[in-house]
């Protein structure tokens, strides 16, 4: 039944697929002190469901294994991750800088497809008893502790899983059954005394090995965090406005990466170096058509300009400047005050663009 399940998944496109027991995960103490320092920030859904995470039993009675599973999304240029922002020059075209797994339709939604199939497959196998649940990023599982159980990878230092076959760029998820099948062996911790992901990390986030204070992390400030970013943060943002890829671009076990085929198809190339003041332009509709079916999409327009003004503040010259003054007087709040952050960024840097008019913002 296990290698039946195996080459199934391999058929729908998973590029592995590994099994253990339903066991909690024994980072689940772990957890709880994460929780309790506060690392999460506003995540409130980490805490609200902590319990089910730590046990199994608490998502799905009865259960007995889990199925790992992952997908590689291994970036066309290969390892390459995010790029350092280029310094403002007068006339330039500013451009963004998107996390590679943003780069494709949502991977909730490709996923899920095959994951909805596969499950029905292992209950399939099992007959009328047994019973499945499928998340992708989705779930109360603690799905990277369990990943390292089955053995598709290891938690490197920046708390990411890495897999040996894979290297960083894996999308992880998993099917909680009440089938019995053999787990399979642990992967232990390769990363030695590596520490180039602690050193890549623009806001010090990593605060150790192991240790990731979410409130200091670009991908939290730029996706997960509802409000206005910290202003001593927003610098060391550069030209990023959706994730951060430092961390896992900075791994050498990326070397071994291979390039897996469920998303190629699903690549967006168009979101690969967005220019700023085309994506500053979008009103409410015009978003929802330029990221629609990307995971872009439910930091909501609010969410990704505030980025996009942040990125502008950074490396944008004085062309961009009527295009932010327009922003600060969004009706939305949280884009308006971002603005008006960008513009007194690029005063401050003391330059115009040549043969150009002072904005009004600037008298």
């Amino acid at each position: 039944m296990k290698e039946a399940i195996r080459r199934r998944a391999l058929e729908l496109g998973f590029d592995d697929c590994r099994f253990t027991t339903a066991h909690p995960p024994g980072s689940a103490p772990d957890f709880q002190a994460w929780l309790a320092r506060g690392d999460h920030g506003e995540m409130a859904y980490l805490a609200r469901n902590g319990h089910k995470r730590a046990d199994p039993q608490q998502v799905l009675p009865g259960a007995r294994s889990i199925i790992s599973l992952a997908v590689s999304y291994l970036p066309e240029d290969g390892a390459a991750g995010t790029s350092a922002p280029a310094p403002p020059t007068p006339g330039s075209s500013a451009r963004g800088v998107i996390a590679r797994y943003a780069r494709y339709a949502d991977y909730h939604s490709v996923l899920g497809t095959r994951m909805e199939q596969l499950a029905a497959f292992a209950n399939q196998l099992g007959g009328p008893a047994a019973r499945s649940l499928w998340y992708v990023d989705t779930g109360p599982v603690l799905e990277r502790d369990l990943a390292q159980r089955a053995g598709l990878g290891f938690i490197g230092k920046h708390t990411n899983l890495v897999s040996r076959r894979l290297g960083n760029w894996v999308f992880l998820s998993e099917i909680i059954t009440t089938l019995e099948l053999e787990p399979d062996a642990a992967d232990r911790n390769h990363c030695g005394s590596c520490a180039r992901c602690l050193a890549a990390c623009p806001t010090g986030a990593i605060s150790a090995p192991f240790q990731l204070d979410a409130r200091r992390c670009i991908s939290y400030l730029t996706i997960e965090l509802k409000g206005s970013i910290p202003l001593e943060l927003r610098p060391a943002i550069g030209n990023r406005i959706y994730g951060c890829d430092d961390c896992l671009a900075a791994c050498p076990w990326n070397r071994f990466a291979r390039e897996g085929q469920m998303m190629k198809a699903h690549s967006r190339p168009d979101l690969a170096a967005p220019e700023l003041l085309d994506l500053l332009a979008l009103d409410e509709p015009a978003f929802k058509k330029r990221f629609a079916d990307t995971p872009m999409l439910r930091t909501r327009r609010r969410g990704v300009l505030r980025n996009v003004c942040v990125a502008l503040g950074n490396t944008g010259s004085p062309t961009a400047l009527p295009d932010l003054e327009k922003a600060a007087n969004d009706p939305e709040p949280l884009i308006a005050e971002h603005a008006s952050w960008a513009i007194r960024q690029i005063q401050g840097r003391g330059y115009f663009a040549e043969g150009s008019q002072r904005s009004s913002c600037l008298k």
